[in-house]
């Protein structure tokens, strides 16, 4: 077992110098190499992110018939890079657990065989552990669109019969996951689909880019309306993945935890322009433009209260991050989880640090302190693991992080790419807790 180590004197201490380069979305890179499924032939996905989910998703795509080949420059780890899927024109239609388990993102292949092969078996997903985010909303709007939905022994199972109709579908949240499956099966059914309430997230944009470059008719991208006139049949496509904004929101929260003057380029500001704002709200400095955006801070910041909310609201997924850095600032922050209650697990490993804070329902209270204190601390999911790391940033002593493998999903690199800013991260092995 492998455990990230942070050795600090406290924040700013050590002040993170340097520039950062942001590839692309891991929430749209599994998405599309899923919607890949639609054309037979060879699609082409670049800047997709060099991390393990990925190659979990090739797997899953594997088992399914399909032919992936994952490629990055020069072999360097870590770099963005090129995934290639050959799409047979008969597909497998079953998603197995020992996969599917591994990756909630996996459930996004479930619109996709549905509409092109007529029905589908799909293991309920795993993934992190930060809630229920359960399947209601894709199973019923499948059976809006005339499939037969239902779980059988850890499946679910649809079956299209004669085809997928359109029809006119709301989403009683703007779930992300089930604008994705919905959204895919709209566009191979016959007639017009309507979709109300949908996500309005970038990486929901760039799905629908590469459906569209496909020859889906999609009308009201970026809207909270979709418009989806089905077509027959899809053509494979070359695609560049949009870039990451929770990675370069997470650099933001890096420096604003550790200090420093930090290049995050490749991040669009304006996919963050709420987090951003608080971050210049509560002291710090940010500059944009077309290239990425730069974060100066000299100071201990201001505490700011957190409300999550679907986009354009402030992401769920840094949050954790948001909740450390008020651990550190001056003041008291109340931290709002609206979008999935577990993410409170976190709470309790950053307590272990120091932190004074107190959480009722779906509530946080955080005051701030001036120094936490290094403790050995469990990462649950990416966003958690990936915050704990930069909470001993700003830590005295040591830091150790079990359970390395859930940043690895969504962070390629990450303590090479701190050591290389000037903190001192590490990778150490760690030894396995007793039964």
């Amino acid at each position: 077992m492998e455990g990230f180590q942070v050795v600090s004197d406290g924040p700013h201490t050590a002040p993170l110098h340097g520039s950062v380069h942001v590839g692309g979305a891991k929430n749209s890179a599994l998405k599309l190499m899923a919607a890949t499924l639609l054309a037979a032939g060879r699609s082409t996905l670049t800047n997709v992110p060099d991390i393990l989910d990925v190659h979990v998703m090739g797997r899953l795509l594997e088992e399914l018939g399909c032919t992936v080949t994952v490629e990055h420059p020069d072999g360097a780890p870590g770099s963005s890079g090129t995934v290639i899927v050959d799409v047979p024109e008969q597909l497998g239609h079953e998603a197995p657990y020992d996969l599917v388990r591994r990756l909630r993102a996996s459930i996004t292949v479930l619109g996709p065989l549905v509409t092109r092969c007529g029905r589908a078996r799909v293991a309920l997903p795993g993934g992190d552990n930060i809630g229920s985010r359960g399947l209601d909303m894709h199973m019923t709007g499948l059976r809006e669109l005339g499939a037969t939905v239902g779980v059988e022994h850890g499946y679910v199972v649809a079956d299209a019969g004669a085809g997928l109709r359109g029809g006119n579908l709301w989403l009683d949240f703007p779930s992300v996951g089930a604008t994705e499956n919905l959204l895919m099966a709209a566009v191979l059914a016959h007639g017009t689909t309507v979709i109300d309430n949908v996500a309005r997230e970038p990486e929901i944009i760039d799905l629908c880019q590469m459906l569209q470059a496909m020859g889906a008719l999609i009308d009201g991208v970026g809207t909270s309306t979709l418009t989806i006139e089905g077509v027959t049949a899809l053509s494979p496509v070359e695609h560049t993945t949009v870039s990451d904004r929770i990675v370069a929101g997470t650099w933001a929260f890096a420096v604003a935890l550790a200090g420093g003057d930090l290049t995050v380029v490749g991040g669009r500001a304006r996919h963050l322009d709420i987090v951003l704002d608080k971050l210049v709200a509560a002291g710090g400095h940010v500059d944009a433009d077309e290239h990425g955006f730069r974060v100066c801070v000299d100071k201990r910041l201001t505490s700011f209260d957190v409300v999550t909310l679907p986009y354009p609201g402030f992401p769920t997924d840094l949050q954790p991050f948001a909740m450390a850095l008020a651990a550190v600032s001056g003041g008291t922050a109340m931290i709002t989880e609206n979008v999935f209650e577990a993410r409170f697990m976190f709470a309790q490993e950053l307590a272990r640090l120091g932190a004074d804070l107190r959480t009722d329902g779906h509530h946080a209270v955080v005051r701030g302190t001036t120094v936490l204190s290094g403790a050995p601390v469990v990462a649950h999911d990416i966003r958690a693991g990936a915050a704990l790391v930069l909470a001993g940033l700003a830590a005295q002593g040591t830091t150790t992080v079990a359970d390395a493998h859930h940043i690895d999903r969504g962070y390629p690199r990450f303590a090479e790419t701190l050591a290389g800013l000037g903190a001192r991260v590490s990778r150490v092995p760690l030894q396995e807790p007793a039964d």
